[in-house]
């Protein structure tokens, strides 16, 4: 029985007859392959890249298992298309909090027609991707069980101003209500799920490094996929943070030439999540405890003891 994702943040939704991905109880998603150029691109990516000897074993963790295609029903009711399938990277999760972070100052490909150019552009200069080179693009964060998830309308996160995206960077891992306006987020989870050895910091640090070298493919328009379960950080277990990469409808071959345009935005990005764990304004973090929702233990520069 296939269904609608309901941790879906950003893209094509496959609700109200629309045409998007659905996904299983056995762990795949299934994204419609578009009928222009996008979905043979991104299909051809996936083949490639699943196949190809020459990425190293460790940065295949960062993309989802491509299984193939299969014809199946599309949502919107036009018959049956090809759909790629993918690994859902969150079945296995509990209430995962996840953002959506689309990288590039520049989200159009070189080989572009003028008139996608033009509205590319238009959407760069006025989302943070120019200014910053990268932008979110859609975001769920978990509350609790009772407020549930606070996802923002579409228009609202795409007029966020670079401290709408540091504020909620912040919120992200913090123990505050993520719809409470009136209170500063605490950061609370900073340390468990942007710091520590397995953190997303270290895993957007190891993607840095890779991409430092890597000139097999340009990532266009490509996204970073932030998920973490706030629940189980409570819990004092590990928040299971995880760094995916997602969305190849633009990647293109790399000729021999570094991916500056996603490496830039990436290096920006990593400012941000490093400045929430180590910024002199925010010096001493808090930590949850796992005992109590409402109990902190203070922690010196975002490393716990």
């Amino acid at each position: 029985m296939l269904k609608v994702p309901d941790h879906q943040v950003a893209g094509h939704t496959a609700r109200h007859g629309k045409l998007g991905p659905l996904i299983d109880d056995s762990g795949r998603f299934y994204k419609p392959l578009q009928d222009d150029e996008r979905g043979s691109k991104e299909l051809a990516f996936y083949t490639s890249f699943s196949s190809n000897t020459r990425i190293p074993d460790h940065i295949h963790r960062f993309f989802p298992v491509f299984y193939g295609t299969q014809l199946l029903e599309a949502s919107d009711g036009s018959g049956f298309r090809p759909h790629l399938v993918l690994q859902d990277l969150v079945s296995d999760r509990v209430n995962p909090s996840i953002i959506d972070i689309k990288i590039g100052s520049r989200t159009w490909y070189p080989q572009a027609s003028e008139d996608y150019v033009r509205r590319c552009l238009k959407k760069d200069k006025a989302t943070s991707s120019l200014l910053l080179g990268f932008r979110i693009s859609g975001l769920r964060i978990y509350g609790n069980s009772e407020s549930g998830f606070w996802k923002p309308e579409k228009k609202h996160v795409q007029g966020f101003t670079p401290e709408d995206v540091r504020l909620v960077l912040r919120k992200f891992v913090s123990s505050n209500s993520p719809t409470d306006s009136n209170s500063v987020p605490d950061c609370c989870f900073a340390p468990s799920v942007y710091g520590g050895s397995s953190g997303i910091l270290a895993q957007l640090l190891e993607l840095k490094a890779w991409f430092e070298d890597q000139t097999i493919y340009h990532f266009n328009s490509c996204s970073v996929l932030m998920l973490y379960e706030k629940e189980s950080v409570m819990k004092g277990r590990s928040s299971s943070a995880e760094v995916k990469l997602i969305d190849f409808a633009h990647a293109l071959e790399g000729r021999g030439v570094i991916d500056h345009n996603f490496l830039g935005g990436l290096c920006s990005f990593i400012k941000f999540v490093s400045e929430i764990l180590t910024s002199p304004d925010e010096n001493s973090t808090e930590a949850c405890s796992p005992d109590s929702e409402k109990k902190c233990i203070s922690t010196e520069n975002g490393t716990t003891e």
